[in-house]
């Protein structure tokens, strides 16, 4: 997975406002082991889709919020005080703005994720359990 900061914040919305967008399909396009990407604007906040069979880097999100829905398989996210957090399809969770955490697919997974468009991301080394990182 080859993701920047800069690319995850310039991802452009694939669909405007008033068009009907067919989430299934979208998620069975996929063909890569990760995809993660802006379907549709709201506000200044955005809808994502990503589907992905492997693990997501350390980084939290200084100004955003992002709230998580499972689609399909299931989704470990991972906080820094070594939590893990087990989503399965249909089932949410928000993820506080500054909150250092990765996510984890289990198998192929096809989450929704909402967020501010653009959000800044911020990649860390993988937190430790002094807090040092590792």
């Amino acid at each position: 997975m080859d993701v920047t900061a800069e690319s995850y914040a310039n991802e452009p919305v694939r669909y405007p406002a008033l068009h009907v967008v067919d989430l299934v399909a979208e998620g069975a396009a996929v063909t890569e082991r990760y995809r993660n990407m802006v379907i549709n604007r709201v506000n200044d906040s955005c809808l994502r889709l990503a589907v992905f069979d492997e693990v997501y880097r350390w980084h939290y999100h200084p100004t955003s919020d992002e709230l998580f829905v499972v689609v399909s398989g299931c989704l470990a996210i991972d906080l820094k005080d070594n939590r893990e957090l087990r989503l399965q399809p249909w089932q949410s969770v928000t993820i506080p703005a500054m909150t250092v955490h990765r996510t984890r697919a289990l198998g192929r997974t096809v989450n929704l994720c909402f967020e501010k468009l653009g959000a800044e991301t911020v990649f860390i080394d993988a937190p430790s359990t002094s807090g040092r990182a590792i």
